[in-house]
């Protein structure tokens, strides 16, 4: 597709301020849109919206499809009826300036589960939309709510454990647990009414603003999900239900055991002989929530890096052809069915970071889709494809991902030469590194310019988002009410004139 030269923020919607201990599509969101627009961006990048399980991370979720409930905005269902003054006030003692997933969670499960009781005993002002929504979501919604029905009924255990009949999805002993769970499942339903009906409002105010949304499509499932539980024949599992391999990367530099995701793989033959079905409807439905799509792992559609289910580390895998041009020549077939006009190409960005091949670039060039350069990543030498100068204008060049250190943090830990290099090629002296390499990216080629919301805020290595070889105490970052600044728009706003932004 063909894109406007531009410029954006990364922040995930967890990340926003608030009084409700974690960020939410409510008045924040909206204040958070009115910056952006004062700053001349038009871009907005976020992580997948989907509800998080296990270590609270968005790339591992119970749904490809639905929202995340915790991000469900307590003063949005106050506007709504759906909540008194006293049941905002039992979410007010929460902390501010980290999310803390262990204390949020059960208080935010007790508002949604007080503003569903009161929709069933006033429900006039919500059911008909209610009724259009599961109607309209039916494909993704009845699996999820049976699926996350069934989880709660089961003390919340991986689908793996339960009775065999259910787990099997034995038609007799799914009708009965849709008859004894039929207001748990018609309460999960309800919450992602409540989700897509927020953020449908939030997403309609920021096109408005003249900003679009980036959105993230990881290549992968969780295993846990209602998508390898509703579509088991769509992966490689044994009679159990158990994978037999999982998806992971092999050892490097920066791991000399590789990195076991423990994703499920997917059985690429079964997908191309029902064309695409599954992709296809995930990516259309992506694309109603958001503008852009970023694929993540791009490069595992062309091939992917397969670990038997039993190893404890990758070590000993293989790589796997993926499915290649096959797919995205399905995906823009069908969106050319009146979602976007027939041959401008693909609304996509691929996170083409790690072991890129000459098929990688290939697939990326026959499908004109733009890849990601990292400035942060680009010290090492006058050849390095990150710097500026190696740049294509069909690319997506950041400061820094949720996956890397901040800005400032990285060059407080960075080696000497490292350093030594970026001065020298930015010609600055790092008193705000930051921003240094902000206008470094903004005045690159590349056709859109991205910086977490920490490096605009020229924050620390203590904001990271995310480390990948930790497991626990991330996704967590917040920013404060106080740091939607006059003087960070201001200097924003000039950089985007000086760099036709």
């Amino acid at each position: 597709m063909t894109f406007r030269r531009s410029s954006g923020i990364l922040l995930h919607p967890t990340s926003l301020p608030g009084p409700y201990g974690i960020g939410d599509l409510g008045p924040q969101a909206f204040r958070f849109i009115d910056w952006l627009a004062s700053t001349g961006c038009k871009l907005w990048q976020i992580l997948p919206l989907g509800p998080t399980g296990y270590g609270d991370s968005p790339y591992q979720c119970f749904s490809a499809f639905a929202g995340n409930p915790y991000i469900i905005s307590p003063d949005a269902m106050f506007e709504d009826g759906l909540l008194i003054k006293t049941d905002l006030d039992s979410m007010m003692d929460l902390p501010a300036s980290r999310v803390d997933f262990s204390l949020i969670i059960p208080k935010k499960l007790n508002l949604l589960q007080t503003a569903y009781q009161c929709f069933k005993n006033n429900p006039e002002a919500l059911r008909n939309e209610f009724t259009y929504f599961c109607a309209e979501n039916a494909f993704w919604l009845d699996d999820f709510s049976l699926f996350m029905s069934l989880k709660e009924a089961n003390g919340g255990g991986a689908w793996n454990g339960w009775d065999s009949n259910l787990r099997s999805g034995k038609k007799s002993a799914l009708d009965k647990a849709k008859k004894e769970l039929a207001e748990s499942i018609e309460q999960y339903s309800f919450y992602q009414f409540l989700f897509f009906r927020q953020w449908s409002k939030l997403r309609k105010y920021a096109n408005e603003k003249g900003i679009q949304i980036m959105g993230d499509i990881p290549i992968f499932v969780a295993y846990d999900s209602a998508d390898v539980w509703a579509n088991p024949e769509l992966f490689f599992l044994d009679e159990s239900g158990s994978p037999t391999v999982v998806a992971g990367v092999p050892p490097d530099l920066f791991s000399t055991t590789g990195q076991l995701w423990g994703n499920p793989l997917y059985n690429w033959d079964v997908h191309k002989k029902d064309g695409y079905k599954w992709w296809l409807s995930r990516v259309r439905f992506a694309l109603g929530t958001v503008d852009i799509l970023r694929f993540d792992h791009f490069r595992g559609f062309v091939g992917y890096y397969e670990i038997p289910a039993s190893h404890k580390t990758a070590e000993h895998g293989r790589w796997v052809p993926g499915p290649g041009k096959d797919l995205f020549r399905a995906i823009d077939e069908d969106l050319g069915n009146g979602i976007i006009v027939p041959g401008t190409g693909l609304p996509m960005v691929a996170e083409d970071l790690g072991l890129i091949t000459p098929d990688v670039i290939e697939l990326l060039d026959a499908f004109h889709l733009p890849g990601m350069k990292v400035l942060q990543f680009a010290f090492s030498g006058p050849e390095n494809p990150f710097l500026p100068h190696n740049y294509v204008p069909n690319c997506v060049a950041y400061t820094g991902t949720h996956d890397n250190d901040t800005a400032m943090g990285w060059f407080a830990t960075a080696s000497e030469t490292e350093k030594d290099f970026a001065l020298r090629y930015l010609s600055v002296d790092g008193r705000d590194f930051a921003w240094d390499l902000i206008r470094g990216v903004w005045k690159s080629v590349a056709v859109f310019a991205v910086a977490p919301m920490q490096d605009v805020l020229s924050c620390d290595g203590s904001a990271r988002m995310n480390f990948p070889s930790r497991l626990g105490g991330n996704w967590d970052w917040r920013m404060s009410e106080a740091d939607l600044r006059e003087d960070l728009a201001e200097g924003l706003k000039d950089l985007n004139w000086m760099t036709l932004r």
